[in-house]
């Protein structure tokens, strides 16, 4: 069994205190040891009669980085929503000012001591919860303020959507620990295309929200002070829309993406239209159409 790693060798990074600092103030978890918890609820979750969902990642103290609990809480949590009616839009968000600083600097060190085997069950269950989160039926969202480095990165890639504060920082830089992004990668890939993925996979920089922008990590750049005003934005705009059909629409890129369109493809999305147009929510918004007035699900 491998020796645990010193304080010395998990602060061999290509980045100064100095920059550090400047991530919004926030302390990189793999340059200082954070303070303990302010409480034990490490994922909170809220929800209102519309359908929308926050999930707050709950480790203030500790920047939002996971470990191996944290990793389990969202995964619950996520596997709960799947199975949640009426849910439109689910938003991801961290407490304290900080989306996530990824990885908890004593559960990394903890992995550098265990055998692979140990170590692939652990990365698995991340992969899961990353997996729990990608196929939420309702919309996903990512609000990210202050940082999202490693796998918080990779939270928000696997996320429908992504909006970021000025000032917000991301970073994918495993590999200057001599390790690789490796379950938060398909994700990644698939909101930034592979040849993107590589530029930042292997430069590790830390880059702003307007660079993330325009990589495809997030979808808006909004001003500080403003992220309430978004959120009430969206969930306004969704309380109009039918959820069942939201799901459905979100099953339908999935299922579609990528395929070749031949006669199978145009016959399954035929068959999926004809069932919305039979179903109750598509019988409902026909006619509340035709009869001007509001569907049910508007009200």
């Amino acid at each position: 069994m491998t020796d645990k790693p010193t304080e010395a060798d998990l602060n061999a990074l290509d980045i100064t205190d100095a920059e550090a600092a400047e991530i919004n103030a926030i302390s990189h978890p793999l340059l200082s040891d954070p303070a303990p918890d302010a409480n034990d609820d490490l994922i909170q979750v809220d929800g209102t009669a519309d359908g929308v969902v926050f999930v707050t990642i709950n480790r203030p103290h500790k920047k939002n980085a996971f470990d191996a609990a944290t990793v389990a809480a969202l995964y619950e949590t996520f596997e709960t929503l799947h199975g949640a009616d009426n849910v439109r839009v689910v938003f991801i968000r961290g407490a304290g000012g900080t989306f996530s600083a990824g990885g908890d600097l004593n559960w990394m060190a903890d992995a550098a001591g265990w055998s692979e085997s140990d170590n692939r069950g652990d990365a698995m269950m991340l992969a899961k919860m990353l997996k729990a989160l990608h196929d939420i039926p309702a919309l996903t969202v990512a609000l990210v303020e202050g940082a999202a480095m490693g796998g918080g990165a990779g939270i928000v890639c696997a996320c429908d959507m992504a909006v970021a504060v000025e000032g917000s920082r991301f970073a994918f830089s495993e590999v200057k620990l001599g390790l690789i992004p490796a379950t938060i990668a398909p994700y990644v890939i698939e909101a930034v295309g592979a040849r993107r993925a590589k530029q930042l996979f292997l430069t590790a920089n830390i880059f702003d929200a307007d660079y993330a922008a325009h990589a495809g990590i997030v979808d808006m750049v909004l001003p500080e002070g403003s992220m309430d005003e978004f959120i009430s934005m969206l969930t306004d705009s969704l309380t109009q829309n039918a959820p069942g059909a939201m799901g459905e629409a979100k099953r339908l890129v999935r299922d579609v993406a990528g395929r070749h369109i031949d006669h199978g493809l145009m016959e399954e999305t035929a068959k999926r239209i004809a069932r919305a147009r039979v179903s109750d929510e598509g019988q409902e918004g026909v006619r509340a159409f035709l009869d001007k007035r509001a569907p049910r699900w508007a009200e």
